[in-house]
This record gives C-alpha cells, structure tokens and sequence, in this order.
C-alpha cells in the first residue's frame, strides 16, 4: 500500500513539474507579440519624421531661390576682397567713361553736320565775307574758321608784310582747322585706352579669383565643386565684364573715326573755298 502511494505521489509531482514547465514556456509566447506594437511604436516617429527632409530641403532651396544666384553678381561684391571690389570698379568706371565720350562725341558730330549744311547753304550767298561769318551761330566751328580767316586777311602787316598774303591766309585759315580737328579728336584717346586695357584688366581679375580658387582648395583640403564654384565664377565674371568693357569702346572709337572724317572733308572743303574768296576780295 504504501509502495502504491509512493507512485501516486511521485505521480502528482511529476504532473506539477510538467504543469509548471508548461505555464512558463506558455507565458513568453503570450507575451511575444507585444514587441512587435512596441518596435512598431518605436518606428513610427522615425517614420513620421522621415517625409519632412524633403520639405526641409525644398523650403532650404525655395529660400535660396529666393534670395538669389549665390555665385552671381552680388555674390562676387560681397566675397570679393579690396583687390576683386577695386578692379571691378575700374572696370566699371571705365565702361561709363567709354560710354559717356560714345555719346557726347556722336552729339558734337551731329551739331558740326548742321553747322555745315548752314555754311554751305546761306555762307555764299552774303554779299560780303564779313557779312556771310556774322549770319552764322556763334557756336559753329565755320564761323571760327571765317573769322580765323578774316583776321589773317586784314592783320598782314609789320613783321608780317614781309610774308605774301597768300600764304599768310593759307597758315591762318589751316591753323583754324587744324583747332577744329583737334577738338573733335578729344575724348578718343579714352575710348583707345579703355579698348585696350580693358581686357587686361579683366585678366588681372581672372588670375586673382583663381588664385583664391586654388587658396580655398588647399585649405578645405577637397576639391568640391562648392569650394570652387565661387571663385572660379568671380574669375570668368571678371573676363566677361573686361571684354564687355573693351568691345564697346573699340567699336566706337572707329564709328567715330569715321563720322570725324566725313566732317573735317566738310571743313576742309569750306577752308579751301574760303581761302580763295579772301585772296579774290583782298585790296590789290
């Protein structure tokens, strides 16, 4: 009897032992599929947070779209250093200066073309020379030749009687054109000098935005294109402002080259006509 109860206990303990056994392994596997809510919680905000990068991004470019080219113009005034700001600045300075002499010098040719067409029209058909130098505008380079010629004419005595009156008239009237000439060759010699400095002053600021370009580079230690970008921008900006600097000057420099001869071909053929009434009507 009791060899039989010894077996029904050890029975017992053996069923509480596998119970037990059971209920723990049973009780992680109940408890596993939490993790997952609790890796998918995790993940969530990373999930959440991930999409605003892009608006991130796109709001940064928008701003910076907004705000402009960062290697353009404006960019290159407040990077550059004192020699970058000052060679731009000659160039600038040149350009106006070019521009400026363009324009009053093609003004001042227009006027001497009006000037002309009046000499030519009502000059010689006064009754007098004298007569003829009072009608026309006080302004006009024909009216400064006549009475050039006039006083050549009517001052040929003393010293200067010893001087035929043909060639003292011919010195009075070419010393009056030869004023006239050179006042309308002022301000091409600007025009020359600006279309041939010009572009060595753009290469002057070439070789100095490379200069920073390879400084940059040796500092940042990587030749990335945001390192080179700007420099090597502010060197091609400053060719392209020389040459843009240089073509206008060159161009007009000869456009009035031009204009001047077909108006001192106008003043030499009034000179000319000019010296011949004053020696026709010259006391014999």
């Amino acid at each position: 009897m009791s060899h039989v109860l010894k077996k029904s206990l050890m029975g017992a303990a053996l069923l509480i032992s596998l119970a037990l056994s059971s209920h723990s392994l049973a009780a992680p596997a109940n408890e596993a599929p939490p993790a997952p809510v609790t890796a998918q919680a995790t993940a969530n905000p990373v999930a959440q947070v991930a999409p605003l990068a892009p608006d991130a991004t796109a709001t940064a470019a928008t701003a910076a779209t907004a705000e402009g080219n960062p290697y353009g113009l404006g960019a290159l005034w407040v990077q550059g250093d004192a020699v970058a700001k000052g060679t731009l600045l000659i160039l600038v300075l040149m350009s106006m200066g070019s521009w400026y002499v363009i324009f009053s010098k093609f003004t001042a040719q227009a006027k001497m073309q009006q000037f002309a067409k009046a000499a030519q029209a009502d000059f010689w058909n006064s009754g007098s020379v004298r007569q003829a130098t009072d009608a026309l505008d006080p302004a006009s380079p024909f009216r400064f030749i006549a009475e050039k010629g006039l006083e050549g004419a009517s001052k040929h005595g003393g010293l200067l009687g010893a001087v035929d009156l043909n060639t003292w008239v011919t010195m009075s009237i070419q010393r009056a054109m030869g004023t006239v000439q050179s006042r309308l060759q002022d301000g091409l010699a600007v025009l020359a000098t600006v279309g041939s400095t010009a572009p060595f002053v753009g290469l002057f600021g070439t070789v100095w935005g490379i200069y920073h370009a390879l400084v940059k580079i040796g500092m940042s230690g990587q030749a990335s294109i945001d390192k080179v970008a700007g420099p090597v921008g502010e060197a091609l900006i400053m060719t392209a402002i020389g040459l843009a600097v240089a073509v206008p000057a060159v161009l007009g420099y000869n456009w009035l080259v031009r204009r001047n001869k077909a108006v001192m071909e106008e003043v030499n053929a009034f000179g000319a006509d000019l010296h011949a009434v004053l020696l026709a009507s010259a006391p014999k």
